[in-house]
This record gives C-alpha cells, sequence and structure tokens, in this order.
C-alpha cells in the first residue's frame, strides 16, 4: 500500500509523524540556543513539530507559527510543548501584534518560498516582529557550494521510528538550474507492513547577493554571515548561507 501527499508543508498527519525521526536535534539548534542567551521571548517562524520551539520555551515566552496543523499537534504533544503559544500561520502573512528578542527561521524553511514576492513578505515579517534589541537568524542552501544540489540525486537510509520501529527514507530530488528550483520527494516505508508514504514539494537557491539586498529592503542589516551552524564564515562555496542580524 503506498500514500503520495503533493503537500510541501507536512499537512497530512501520515506524514507529519516522520518528521522528528528523519530531523534529529543537530547544530542548528544548539547555535539557536546559545544566541537566545539574554532574550526575554522568541518567534519560531516555520516551527514544524516544535522541537527546538520547546525547548526556547524552558525559560522565555515562546510563540511558534507553522501553517501546518498536524505538525503543530505533535508540537503541543511533546515535553515542555504546554509551555509555547502556538499558532497556525503564514510566516508571509502572519501579524502577531507582538516583538521579540529573538526570531528563529531553522530547517531551510526559508527556502519553501519559492518568488521573491514571497520572500520579501517573510523578511517582512521578521522585521515586524523583532523588538528593538532583537536578533533574526535562518538558514538557506548556498546555490554556490559544490554538490549540494546533483541536477538528478537519490539516498536511501534505513532509520528507527519510536513507535513504527524500522522505516527506510527515501529521497529523490531533481535540480533547475536555470530557475534554480529543487523538486524533490520523500518516502518513508516501513519495513514491518510494507506501508509506504510520500510527499512531494519544491524549495528555493537563492544566491547571498541577491538575499542581502533583500534583507536590506526590508529594514534589517547582518551582522554576520555563516556559511554553516558551527558558526564558521560564509564563503564563496560554503554549505549555507546563514545571517544573524537585527532590525537596521
Amino acid at each position: 500500500m503506498s500514500t503520495v501527499s503533493d503537500d510541501p508543508l507536512y499537512r497530512d498527519p501520515s506524514l507529519a509523524q516522520f518528521y522528528d525521526t528523519a530531523n534529529r536535534w543537530g547544530p542548528d539548534f544548539d547555535f539557536c540556543m546559545k544566541l537566545a542567551a539574554g532574550a526575554n521571548s522568541a518567534l519560531d517562524l516555520g516551527c514544524g513539530t516544535g522541537e527546538l520551539t520547546a525547548a526556547l520555551a524552558a525559560t522565555r515566552d515562546v510563540t511558534g507559527v507553522d501553517p501546518a496543523a498536524a505538525m503543530l499537534d505533535i508540537g503541543r504533544a511533546r515535553p515542555g510543548g504546554d509551555k509555547v503559544e502556538w499558532i497556525e500561520g503564514d510566516a508571509r502573512t502572519v501579524r502577531l501584534g507582538q516583538k521579540y528578542d529573538l526570531i528563529v527561521l531553522t530547517g531551510h524553511a526559508f527556502q519553501v518560498f519559492l518568488t521573491e514576492e514571497d520572500q520579501r513578505a517573510a523578511l517582512a515579517t521578521i522585521a515586524a516582529h523583532l523588538s528593538p534589541i532583537g536578533r533574526f537568524v535562518f538558514d538557506t542552501r548556498n546555490p554556490g557550494f559544490l554538490g549540494q544540489h546533483d541536477v538528478r540525486h537519490s539516498k536511501v537510509r534505513q532509520l528507527e521510528h519510536v513507535e513504527l520501529g524500522a522505516i527506510e527514507a527515501s529521497d529523490e530530488s531533481h535540480y533547475d538550474e536555470t530557475s534554480g528550483i529543487l523538486s524533490y520527494e520523500n518516502g518513508y516505508r516501513v519495513l514491518s507492513t510494507g506501508e509506504r508514504f510520500a510527499g512531494r514539494s519544491k524549495i528555493l537557491y537563492t544566491p547571498r547577493d541577491k538575499l542581502a539586498a533583500m534583507i536590506s529592503d526590508a529594514g534589517l542589516t547582518v551582522d554576520a554571515w555563516h556559511g554553516d551552524w558551527e558558526g564558521n564564515p560564509f564563503q564563496a562555496q560554503s554549505r549555507e548561507i546563514i545571517p544573524v542580524g537585527r532590525l537596521a
């Protein structure tokens, strides 16, 4: 039995259940936790299942925003989830009437915005919610990184799901060098039953110079450009583009 969902934002609970298995706590979350030191409030845009969101909420007021209700349901149920204000909303349009000392957008969520208009809208949301002392950070994959995106790519790995046991996770992608858009399908097969779930999506690769111009136009300024979550400076062939900044 196979189920394929054309749902890039994991609104389908059958796909959302695999997110935490395939995406573990990593150096991106460590970086954000360190950046949060001294912040009394935080906004996690595109919070997904809320692992970082709940961790941030242990010592500060935190709001998590995501368009996928299925992901938010997982966030609410996790330890510490009761301390978070969870909001089903779109990072391009949400307006909360609050200011935050830290705004994070991790997991390459910025890349789901496939047009310059949508990217600018997301940056405007960041600017609208930053406090005068607030800082923001987000990540997007660098189109200049060699090997980051083959024209066609496939990968299979075995993972352990906390409830379903062993699963086989597969990724297939196609990169359009002209548009900078990568189309992909993530699949998960439960080895004990053979049942397979899959979802298709697209993400956009944006060069740093174009990103810098849009950030500036949004009334933001970047204090540091990192090329990875270890904090190394951005270089032309860095794997990531990670701006850390504030209001201009």
